[in-house]
């Protein structure tokens, strides 16, 4: 074979397996990831649902998109809302054709793990912690005190702050089952606190798509819920005021850290920036 066509074939050669590579190559881009969806559970078509191991009543209504009243009394379940494994939970009137909400096909919760600085996710029950127990109901001589009282923190109160700072990267749409609430930009360990004054009624990480999650109570309207911290640092039953640092952020449940913040009245999300001051 003479030189020249040797080395013509040698360059063919080369180029084909430089063709190859290139087809191959898979570029990664950060946070190509989906953004996790924070959409209300539909209703079970039973109209019930079954209680496991580490929920509350809280959780299940915030899950649903309900108020925890309305579930309470359709069960006549009184304060401090005690719940058991097992328990079977009315979410709907008999007979009422109550929409479904959000998405389905989504996991049952998983039982919450206690963050470090906080309390055990599954202590017995008592008052501002009404979380499911793994024994069978006891026959109580003496009824547990309620939660502490909170003041009301209607928006027209101007009690409300930002419960921490960067840039929104996503706000709230009405209707729009996956857009409940602000998306806040920030760096692992930024501090998280408190929207208004208030007490935890929930605390852990069994609602899936909300990663380590803070729920406070400001009123028998009002809530606000904290997601995908890096670190929970108040537990169940917890009084706390407006500016108390409650959690670190983080990006459990998502791609990147930032804070998840929903408000909610009567259990229905609004929109945060109707009750947050402007910035």
């Amino acid at each position: 074979m003479k030189p020249s066509i040797a080395r013509t074939l040698a360059w063919i050669l080369v180029v084909a397996l430089l063709a190859g590579c290139g087809h191959s190559r898979v570029v990664k881009r950060e946070g190509s990831r989906p953004a996790p969806g924070h959409a209300t559970q539909s209703m079970p078509r039973s109209g019930d649902y079954e209680v496991k191991r580490g929920d509350t009543l809280y959780g299940i209504a915030f899950r649903h998109g309900l108020d925890y009243r309305e579930v309470a009394a359709l069960n006549r379940i009184g304060p401090p809302y005690t719940i058991y494994p097992g328990q079977r939970l009315r979410l709907q009137a008999q007979g009422s054709a109550r929409p479904a909400q959000g998405v389905t096909g989504m996991p049952a919760p998983r039982t919450p793990a206690p963050a470090a600085g906080t309390a055990p996710s599954q202590p017995p029950p008592r008052a501002g912690n009404p979380v499911a127990t793994p024994a069978a109901p006891p026959v109580r001589s003496t009824p547990a005190p309620p939660l502490p009282a909170v003041p009301d923190v209607a928006p027209a109160s101007g009690a409300w702050r930002w419960p921490t700072q960067g840039q929104v990267i996503g706000r709230f749409v009405a209707g729009d089952p996956k857009r409940q609430g602000l998306d806040i930009a920030g760096s692992a360990g930024q501090s998280v606190q408190a929207a208004a004054d208030g007490v935890v009624v929930y605390s852990g990480s069994g609602l899936v798509g909300y990663g380590e999650l803070i729920i406070v109570k400001h009123s028998d309207e009002w809530l606000s819920a904290y997601a995908h911290n890096r670190r929970r640092l108040v537990g169940e039953g917890a009084t706390v005021k407006a500016g108390q640092q409650i959690a670190e952020m983080g990006r459990t449940g998502t791609s990147r850290d930032m804070l998840h913040f929903e408000v909610r009245r009567n259990g229905k999300p609004v929109d945060p920036m109707q009750v947050l001051p402007r910035q």
